[in-house]
């Protein structure tokens, strides 16, 4: 059924396990296998926020670096208020050689970040300092 909340949801347990054994192969430098399995956790939930970047990091890695741009681009739309993605961005953009987009990113991964500390309660503030 469509409209079966089970259905609907995603699989955590098979995502974070999927998301784990891909962090311990990027870990060991098995990049391929790390894309494997943080694309495998992606496709159980699409919402893991953290194998995406997993993800992003690997395929950078890989040299990979239109698919990490696209992985991103992606993870920004989903989640704008992102800062690590921006700056994943601007990284990429960099190794790339696309120095102007680089900084554009990194300038706007500082001042999301400066947004989200002006919002902040104060005790938050001063965690991050």
């Amino acid at each position: 059924m469509p409209n079966d909340p089970k259905e609907a949801s995603p699989d955590t347990a098979q995502s974070d396990a999927a998301f784990y054994q891909g962090i311990d192969a990027l870990a060991a430098g098995n990049l391929q296998e790390a894309i494997t399995y943080l694309r495998r956790a992606l496709a159980f939930n699409p919402h893991h926020i953290d194998a995406a970047h997993g993800l992003i990091r690997a395929l950078d890695q890989s040299g990979q670096g239109e698919e990490a741009l696209a992985a991103t681009h992606a993870l920004i739309l989903a989640q704008p208020e992102d800062v690590l993605a921006r700056t994943s961005l601007s990284m990429i953009y960099q190794r790339m050689g696309m120095i102007p987009e680089a900084e554009k990113a990194a300038l706007d991964a500082k001042l999301l970040d400066w947004k989200h500390q002006l919002h902040a309660t104060p005790n938050e503030s001063n965690e991050r300092a």
